[in-house]
């Protein structure tokens, strides 16, 4: 256990703890661990009202009209996309074209073929963002594709794909249209309208909640079509809503902190501005971390035109002195928890630029990594080529 003194003043309400500079989990405020203090009763009143609360303002914040439904399912972000893809991608016939372009996009494939369905994948590696020719090459030459599954933000390099383009086309052809974005909502505007039939994030990313529950947005009649659809008890999404709709209670136990810190965090961010002043406030987290390393001598994987605001990639230094896990307790020592960055096929590491954080804390990372890297006697911050 280490037992040296902490040597920095961490969040407000863990000071004793770092700042996490993650994609989720990330910091939050001294409101939203203030709200977890207190017990609640998953049969009460007052906690149906605030799941009613967080269903609505999700479906508001997302442009959605009356014809869309928000569906809560408890644990991490990928039970929700697990839930989405087995309760409306196509059993047998026809398929679904998943469009992959790191660490997100190939797991969402992995999930089809475990579950059977069928699945073709569109592979633009971990660096490169797909174009609108690249889907509808693909669709039109398999006029079996029924359903499209695409990332928004894929942390993996922190890549911003086009979603609302490629949202276009695939609606001109007549094809389901399902978006990841539980990475950017709350930060990039997502608007529903534009064509999404589906989309899922999680608690814990840029409306800065805790960790705990998923939710998806769907169309209605999508979601009343996909009943006897789940290959899963827990994870079927039509009984979820029906549940929900019925008596405004969970099937199973629901995480009753998780949503009463969202149910602030939602507070919060509508207070700070909504979407577009969390997203500023992370875009200028973003550029200051940026020009700062590549001040010391660090490259960035993404340019600039295709980073976007939640995480930063930065390409590991061949300096033999540099060694990823000293560099990491170095930076955790000094109150600032960082990403590896094993997914990307270059040897990288990541810095999150999200959560409860600002240029002050940017400007403090800045600082930490000019004295590691002293400290370790980093000096060559080319990258290595791996």
């Amino acid at each position: 256990m280490d037992k040296q003194p902490h040597r920095f003043a961490g969040p407000p309400g863990q000071e004793d703890m770092p700042y996490l500079l993650t994609p989720g989990p990330l910091t939050t405020s001294r409101g939203v661990k203030a709200a977890m203090l207190a017990d609640w009763g998953s049969r009460d009143v007052e906690f149906r009202r605030v799941v009613s609360g967080i269903r609505k303002g999700l479906l508001d914040l997302a442009g959605c009209d009356d014809s869309y439904e928000c569906v809560i399912m408890q644990g991490s972000g990928t039970f929700a996309i697990e839930a989405a893809l087995g309760a409306f991608c196509p059993k047998s016939e026809s398929r679904t074209l998943v469009v992959a372009n790191g660490a997100y996009g190939d797991r969402a494939a992995a999930i089809l073929g475990k579950l059977g369905r069928p699945v073709v994948k569109i592979d633009k590696g971990d660096s490169a963002a797909p174009s609108v020719e690249d889907v509808t090459r693909a669709l039109d030459a398999d006029p079996a594709i029924s359903h499209v599954w695409i990332i928004h933000c894929e942390t993996t390099s922190g890549i911003v794909n086009p979603i609302e383009e490629i949202a276009r086309a695939v609606k001109a052809r007549g094809k389901v249209y399902m978006v990841d974005a539980m990475s950017s909502f709350g930060a990039i505007p997502v608007h529903m309208g534009v064509g999404m039939d589906v989309m899922v994030s999680s608690s814990n990313k840029c409306i800065e909640g805790v960790p705990g529950f998923s939710y998806v947005l769907v169309k209605r009649d999508m979601l009343e079509a996909s009943k006897g659809m789940s290959h899963s008890v827990v994870l079927d999404l039509f009984e979820q809503w029906k549940g929900l709709e019925a008596n405004g209670q969970f099937r199973f136990t629901p995480p009753t902190h998780a949503l009463v810190a969202f149910h602030t965090a939602m507070k919060e961010h509508a207070a700070e501005g909504g979407v577009a002043a969390r997203g500023a406030r992370y875009q200028r987290n973003a550029q200051i971390l940026i020009r700062g390393m590549r001040d010391m001598g660090f490259s960035t994987l993404l340019s600039d035109n295709q980073a976007g605001p939640i995480i930063q990639t930065f390409l590991t230094p061949r300096d033999k002195n540099f060694h990823f896990e000293t560099f990491y307790e170095e930076l955790r020592r000094r109150g600032f928890a960082i990403y590896p960055g094993k997914l990307t096929k270059r040897p990288s590491f990541r810095i999150g630029t999200i959560g409860k954080v600002d240029e002050a804390v940017m400007n403090g990372v800045l600082k930490a990594i000019r004295e590691v890297l002293a400290n370790m006697k980093v000096t060559d911050l080319a990258p290595l080529e791996g």
